[in-house]
């Protein structure tokens, strides 16, 4: 069902909402590889071409930035026009943007290729994610989760066929026909999805385990707000320990000696890096739809704290395990499934404190915290350089990420609830500085 197409009047049917969801969770696969798939490619650039590790890491850090960094302005098109013309648009820049990579030589040519395939990802990202938020009010955690999942896991289904491609034919081949087939997909999937309509979508107003705003925030009264900014804050930190790992897993691995390894799991034996790559990007997309069902039920800032406190571990115990194989592969694994939460977590606490109008423009405004912590990735990269090893890089993530699990807890809770409750007194006042209004 096209967009011109969209039932107008009443609330539509549950099984709509859901054709919705699933059009953007393919579309969210499809443009995965884009960053979960460039940890295999960093090696064999650099063997190709001689460039410094960190210097081609800094294409990654481009491709984050201008994937998230420009979401509000593409968020804004989709809130005033409709999903269908960003995601058209998108995937092709994701399908130029690999296309550029194949026959890149230089690192400015990879640079650019990058940031074309992030403003592509952008576009598909932040509109997948934003319909999501507009169409399931009354599971917010779970829709963003789910739709989030197919960034986080769709990955999974190619970890294997592109280290084959990338082995048997060359880099250059994997990003020519990788990119090539994902964006064609996704520019086909643009013309069935659509925005809902007023009077379409279920009323959540007796929510208690997640109180929400009856008012929706212009983005401009968002960025005023100052909880707005504890959010942002908060993402940064926690975001950053997870892209460093995401961005560096294949190098780490390497650095400790453990990628070639052979490991067995339940009878399935692969060398250490893919067993590991393959259970991160599952576990990292179950994780979204999980704690985002389990946020619907007891709240978005508890189960932050719960989250966030287990990433924290997590990454300690990679920190002192990771040079065994078996637990190198068993805690990257808890890592992901502890990390990739943040995606459904933070547009669904967003949405709910500002209001659904604006969500894909809200929503992409706090997402931009992504691209902000992705700037922390070269450092990562020089503070191994520097030291030798990665003990520096992993406790710093992993005291990152309890201090975002107390936050959530003894300050984001409390204040949310204070603002909103506040808010509700005059739903029809203006939003000032510092005090919301609902």
């Amino acid at each position: 069902m096209s967009a011109s197409r969209v039932p107008s009047d009443g609330q539509v049917s549950d099984s709509y909402r859901w054709m919705q969801l699933v059009i953007g969770v393919i579309c969210m696969v499809m443009i995965a590889n884009l960053q979960y798939g460039w940890t295999f490619f960093v090696p064999e650039i650099q063997k190709a071409f001689g460039f410094d590790r960190a210097a081609i890491q800094l294409a990654f850090t481009l491709f984050v930035l201008f994937e998230t960094w420009l979401v509000p302005i593409e968020g804004w098109f989709v809130d005033k026009y409709g999903p269908l013309v960003v995601v058209l648009f998108g995937g092709v820049l994701c399908g130029v943007g690999w296309v550029v990579n194949a026959y890149a030589s230089t690192l400015n040519m990879f640079y650019v290729g990058q940031v074309i395939a992030g403003l592509g990802a952008g576009a598909v990202y932040g509109t997948c994610v934003g319909n999501a938020l507009k169409w399931f009010p009354d599971k917010r955690g779970l829709a963003a989760g789910i739709t989030a999942a197919g960034f986080g896991a769709g990955s999974a289904l190619t970890v294997a066929p592109i280290q084959w491609m990338i082995a048997d034919k060359g880099f250059q081949a994997a990003f020519l026909y990788f990119g090539i087939g994902q964006g064609v997909v996704v520019a086909a999937l643009a013309f069935f999805l659509a925005a809902p309509k007023k009077g379409q979508i279920p009323d959540v107003s007796g929510d208690t385990a997640n109180i929400q705003s009856r008012r929706n925030y212009t983005p401009g009264e968002v960025v005023r707000q100052p909880i707005f900014w504890l959010m942002y804050f908060m993402f940064v930190i926690v975001g950053a320990g997870g892209l460093m790992i995401t961005a560096n897993l294949k190098p780490i691995a390497a650095d400790i000696h453990v990628d070639k390894v052979p490991v067995t799991i339940l009878g399935v034996t692969m060398v250490a890096i893919t067993f590991a790559a393959t259970i991160d990007r599952v576990l990292n997309g179950l994780t979204r739809p999980f704690f985002g069902w389990v946020s619907d039920k007891i709240g978005r800032e508890n189960t932050m704290f719960i989250a966030f406190a287990m990433e924290g571990v997590g990454i300690y115990m990679l920190y002192l395990w990771g040079h065994d194989p078996l637990w190198f592969v068993l805690l990257s694994g808890f890592v992901f499934f502890a990390w990739g939460e943040i995606y459904s977590l933070f547009p669904s606490t967003c949405t709910d404190t500002f209001g659904s109008k604006y969500a894909a423009t809200n929503a992409g405004l706090l997402y931009t915290a992504k691209g902000t912590a992705a700037l922390l990735v070269p450092v990562a990269n020089y503070l191994q350089q520097s030291t030798g090893n990665w003990d520096g890089v992993f406790l710093a993530a992993a005291g990152a990420n309890v201090l975002a699990s107390i936050l959530a807890i003894a300050v984001l809770k409390p204040w949310r609830k204070h603002v909103v409750a506040n808010a509700q007194s005059d739903v029809n006042a203006p939003a000032k500085t510092g005090v919301a209004v609902a």
